[in-house]
């Protein structure tokens, strides 16, 4: 037996992923103890990333609370589309539901999710596209929606920085259909100028959605969170900072706004003058809304903290 609190890492393949790929890394205390479930989904503009990327704080929470932590992969565009990637994440969680209690000691009814980017997107995605529903949901620098003019048409921000040739970008992206990219890595690198080639040029949403948003303008509607929100979402708090030239403050607090609309108990956490994850915030109001997200996290799994 580890000393008391320690996490151990415990990695799986999830079982209706098998031939695609998918894994799980599974973080908990070294006993039989059954416990609440923090569940982490990576971003990367659903181009890149990979489970590894569980932020500290997390992991420390869950060290102090007694909670496990769970990180998928799920595959990535463009080599998949959209809907395809929503599946992988709607496996993952039946996979948890199913097999999480015997395999390590998972409470399925007490489950936040939580993710950065377009991980807090897919977070936000779960509060109507899983069943059960979560208990709460944690959006970092998420979107509600993937067919507005931030994604459809050049980024202004982007344009500022060389631009990609397109030959470049597609070089990167095509052969295989991956499931992580690891951080620093030449691969990682080569799709992160595939993302800023779509993004110069407004074909993120037609390239990662398989959609055209200008010839089909309804069938993303099922994959914008804004446009599900009903009186059942689950408790959600979103953060964000209002200098953000990837994902716009905005999608934010359109989604805050809806959620007051549908009565949904919610939290828009605010950092003045931050960029995207946080960068360049000021480090006490960033540090204050890492803080909230965590008591947020705490409330809804009511954590045992013996």
């Amino acid at each position: 037996m580890r000393a008391t609190g320690e996490l151990l890492n415990g990695r799986y393949r999830l079982g209706p992923l098998v031939g695609r790929g998918g894994m799980a890394d599974v973080y908990r205390a070294d006993d039989a103890r059954v416990r609440p479930v923090v569940v982490w989904l990576h971003g990367g503009a659903l181009i890149n990333g990979s489970r590894n990327s569980v932020p500290r704080q997390l992991l420390d929470l869950c060290r102090t609370d007694g909670f496990v932590l769970v990180s998928f992969d799920y595959r990535l565009a463009p080599e998949v589309k959209l809907p395809a990637i929503i599946e992988d994440v709607q496996d993952a969680f039946r996979w948890l539901r199913d097999r999480g209690p015997k395999l390590f000691y998972a409470d399925p009814d007490r489950v936040v999710v939580t993710g950065g980017s377009a991980g807090g997107y897919l977070t936000l995605m779960t509060g109507f596209g899983v069943k059960p529903r979560p208990a709460a949901l944690v959006a970092y620098w998420g979107y509600g929606d993937v067919d507005g003019d931030w994604y459809t048409k050049p980024s202004e921000f982007y344009r500022k920085l060389p631009l990609v040739d397109r030959e470049e970008a597609l070089r990167a992206v095509g052969a295989k259909v991956l499931t992580a990219t690891e951080g620093g890595s030449d691969e990682q690198k080569a799709r992160g100028l595939y993302y800023l080639y779509l993004r110069q040029n407004g074909l993120w949403t037609v390239e990662v959605t398989g959609f055209d948003p200008g010839k089909e303008p309804r069938k993303l509607d099922p994959y914008c969170p804004v446009r599900n929100v009903s009186s059942e979402y689950p408790p959600t708090l979103l953060v964000h900072g209002t200098d953000d030239t990837d994902v716009p403050y905005e999608l934010s607090a359109a989604m805050a706004k809806e959620l007051g609309r549908q009565n949904v108990p919610h939290e828009l956490v605010t950092v003045k003058g931050a960029g995207h994850g946080l960068s360049g915030g000021d480090k006490k109001l960033v540090e204050e809304a890492h803080e909230k997200a965590l008591g947020f996290i705490r409330r809804h799994l009511a954590a045992d903290r013996k």
